[in-house]
């Protein structure tokens, strides 16, 4: 039995990766299976639940019609217990029957700027976590633990084996790989360094299956379908879709015989998700906070909101991913529409607390990209200069405690936002934050469509509270 031993036991993987590997199973595929456990002490009353049931556990899913389907899901044969010192997660890791060490940590949970240089003024938990290792201590952030485990097999004499991120990351493979070489050479350890170079691969992928916070009435609901009790239920959306590059260094699952897209490259896939649907989802997010939705459903079903995510794509995404030099392979007006079914999908009830967080990785990660082609092409921008307008408005409101719900971002340092908000231009302020914007930080071209945009949200937001308030004749 070869392990794939997975860090972050959140829902998205359990709706994921875990799916994959037990439709292979069901195939009679017995060969591969997963290990998996949390960095942190999180999610205690999901893990102890998933103990309880041996890593079983239902996902219900539904399709945007809204016919729900329940699979018994049991890829997962070990579930880890947390401990400060991940000693069960290293010795997991460092066994030679792991083949895959894969993981899901948000895409904040790699602390890399704008030049991909782990930000280490920035981010107190990447320091702790070198002070830690040269302790001889564990850490706790993806590099943290990917180096204490990665040692430790080292050490072993266990052989090579394939760092797979499956987190929504431009080049995510790269990306983490460069952010843990360089916690590697700032610990110090040559010896480890060179091994990781030689011994690991990390192949980049594309993930995408829409999977909310699991609620209370999960479980009802499959209890009601299936008889089962099950504390670990989660659901998603019907939709899955998984792109790896094909490098891994150790073997692999046949995950093409499920549906997996095993290729060469995944940039083409990955620019179109990451702009098309996760960019949107962020734009809808932020949008239906402001306007007072609770869902990802709401906000899409409002034609103005669909109106912004529909331009955004339309006007200045697509010509910049779909050019006579470099055509696109993905038919991307239908993938446009495709995602905005599925975000309009009301049986999901996405929240938009949980799509709006971690804004100061997704302008960087998802926007900027759009905004740098079109300027350097001497473009508009007004299409998508509405999106990081949208977040403005949004950290304005977070700025003055009128969020309905808890506000989670990584990346974001409290007291600088709070600076920008109170600024005496915050368009002005915003536009200048090298952490959000990089190379592109004070361009005034940036400046003038975002004060534009911003005029628009304030019109926009303005008129949807003067419908709400308005008294019928």
């Amino acid at each position: 039995m070869n392990t794939i031993l997975h860090l972050g036991l959140g829902s998205f993987h359990r709706a994921h990766q875990a799916v994959y590997v037990h439709q292979l199973q069901q195939l009679g595929d017995s060969s591969w299976a997963i290990a998996a456990g949390h960095l942190r002490p999180d999610m205690p009353e999901t893990i102890a639940a998933l103990q309880a049931q041996g890593g079983a556990y239902t996902l219900e899913t539904v399709t945007p019609q809204g016919e729900k389907t329940y699979t018994r899901i049991t890829s997962i044969q070990r579930v880890i217990p947390y401990q400060d010192d991940l000693a069960p997660l290293v010795a997991v890791g460092a066994d030679a029957a792991t083949r895959i060490i894969s993981f899901t940590v948000t895409e904040a949970g790699y602390y890399l700027d704008a030049h991909n240089r782990l930000d280490w003024d920035g981010f107190e938990d990447l320091r702790k976590d070198l002070q830690a290792l040269k302790a001889a201590q564990a850490g706790h952030t993806i590099y943290g633990a990917l180096a204490c485990i990665l040692r430790a097999r080292m050490q072993a004499g266990s052989g090579p084996v394939t760092l797979m991120n499956c987190d929504n990351l431009r080049h995510n493979g790269a990306r983490s790989r460069s952010g843990l070489l360089q916690f590697i050479e700032a610990l110090g350890d040559s010896a480890l360094l060179q091994w990781v170079q030689t011994h690991t691969t990390s192949p980049n992928a594309m993930v995408d299956r829409i999977t909310p916070r699991p609620t209370p009435d999960v479980a009802e609901r499959v209890k009601a379908a299936t008889g089962q009790h099950d504390a670990a239920a989660l659901m998603a959306e019907s939709f899955i879709q998984w792109v790896i590059e094909d490098r891994f260094i150790a073997g692999r699952p046949a995950w093409e015989r499920v549906g997996v897209e095993m290729v060469h490259s995944v940039d083409a896939y990955e620019e179109a998700k990451i702009r098309l649907l996760n960019a949107t989802h962020s734009c809808i997010a932020w949008a239906g906070t402001l306007v007072g939705y609770q869902y990802i459903h709401e906000g899409t079903h409002d034609a103005q909101i669909r109106r912004m995510a529909y331009d955004y794509v339309t006007d200045d995404v697509i010509p910049v991913l779909d050019t006579p030099d470099k055509p696109c392979p993905l038919d991307l007006p239908r993938y446009r529409d495709v995602v905005l079914d599925r975000f309009g999908n009301p049986a999901i009830c996405d929240t938009n607390q949980r799509v709006a967080m971690d804004g100061f990785s997704k302008v960087p990660g998802f926007i900027a990209p759009t905004i740098r082609e079109r300027l350097a092409r001497g473009q508009s921008i007004d299409s998508v200069a509405m999106l990081p307008a949208l977040f403005l408005a949004y950290l304005q409101r977070w700025h003055l405690g009128q969020i309905p719900y808890t506000y989670q971002d990584q990346a974001m340092q409290p007291e600088v936002a709070h600076a920008m908000c109170a600024a005496a231009d915050p368009v002005a302020a915003f536009c200048a934050d090298p952490t959000l914007w990089g190379e592109l930080a004070e361009d005034p071209r940036l400046r003038d469509a975002v004060r534009r945009a911003h005029d628009r949200v304030g019109r926009f937001v303005q008129a949807h509270m003067a419908a709400q308030t308005a008294v019928p004749n």
